[in-house]
């Protein structure tokens, strides 16, 4: 490391610090509150898609979920001569509950990075951001691929980091099987901690005669009959959108979503790619690491990660012996459907004709 890259490294270490009022950053520390509300703001506004979602601070490790959704009726009449009122709750009353568990995100940074970041005047804002976006889109990765909680997790056996915690599409797969199609049918599922298991099938869909060539003529008449698993109450809901893998729709039919501000730093990170025509009578949107042979139907405010109060821990070490500095940190985060009434997963998609 270059001696200027050095006196502005120690300046970013110190004013860490003075955040979090901690004396030395390399050792194991508390992020302070505001700073980590901070900090969940700034992952949050570096994706469009995370900003579409909710992102909840909450308190205990393990609880009932915290969203309050509109599922039913409240409007009512009483003769309080007779019964007393009885107040309905407005939300979603599904026995599912959530859990947070430790995940760590720990990065490095090579010194020939820091010093070519040193001449920059926003050095330190440099190496916040590139921390914020990788967490960003592993945040995205687990929503998506995690389907269970390793003692030890395995990057090289699950690239998609689908040991380190369940994530949405799991959750349907495990608490919701009345919301789930694969294989053109609901399937039979076993567990195997924690990870529900499968039964390989397929839904064909493509021109052809429905039953014997294929399931569905197209992507269209899919979405249409898998609307109908949802809870009645959310069929006709306006916010509905349907989360297609890249597999199943053409890339020309997709544009990038501009969600800038009115200035440069309000500016989102465009991951998220909007349909230009909708599927199935829904808007058609395109986001990281989904599966490619997948589709959801709910709505993006549907889909939240919880993070425990309390639990954001961190420690900067500088390590010459590898020539870089590294960033650890962890947090206990929760993947969570507000709403189960309001999802409807179909896996399995397949584009063509059944085999021969």
């Amino acid at each position: 490391m270059l001696n200027d890259t050095r006196l502005k490294y120690d300046a970013y270490t110190m004013q860490i610090g003075k955040l979090n009022n901690v004396a030395d950053t390399g050792k194991s520390f508390t992020v302070a509150p505001a700073v980590a509300q901070t900090l969940r703001g700034k992952i949050q506004a570096s994706s469009a898609f995370l900003t579409s979602i909710n992102i909840i601070p909450v308190v205990a490790q393990e609880g009932d979920k915290v969203g309050v959704g509109v599922k039913g009726t409240i409007a009512s009449r009483t003769d309080t001569r007779i019964h007393d009122r009885s107040p309905r709750y407005p939300g979603d009353l599904d026995e599912t509950r959530y859990r947070c568990e430790k995940t760590d995100f720990d990065t490095l940074i090579r010194y020939e990075t820091l010093d070519a970041w040193a001449h920059q005047p926003n050095f330190q804002p440099l190496i916040r951001d590139a921390i914020v976006k990788a967490k960003a889109l592993d945040i995205i990765t687990i929503g998506f691929n995690g389907v269970k909680v390793a003692v030890e997790t395995d990057p090289k056996t699950y690239p998609l980091l689908q040991d380190v915690n369940i994530g949405w599409l799991q959750h349907i797969r495990m608490d919701a099987p009345a919301r789930h199609m694969a294989g053109g049918e609901l399937l039979e599922e076993t567990r195997d901690e924690n990870a529900v298991v499968i039964k390989a099938g397929a839904i064909y869909v493509g021109a052809g005669t429905v039953g014997t060539e294929v399931d569905y003529v197209n992507v269209d008449a899919l979405i249409y009959d898998a609307i109908e698993l949802l809870d009645e109450n959310y069929r006709d809901d306006t916010d509905l959108v349907v989360i297609v893998g890249r597999d199943l729709v053409h890339d020309k039919y997709f544009s990038i979503v501009n969600a800038a501000g009115d200035k440069a730093t309000e500016t989102l990170a465009r991951d998220v790619l909007l349909s230009d025509k909708k599927l199935g009578g829904l808007q058609a949107v395109r986001v990281p690491k989904f599966p490619k042979n997948a589709l959801l139907i709910t709505t993006l405010a549907n889909l939240s990660v919880y993070e425990q109060i309390g639990t954001e821990r961190r420690k900067i070490e500088d390590n010459a012996k590898r020539d870089q500095v590294e960033n650890y940190e962890s947090v206990n985060q929760a993947f969570v459907i507000e709403d189960m009434g309001k999802v409807a997963l179909v896996e399995n998609i397949v584009m063509g004709k059944k085999p021969a």
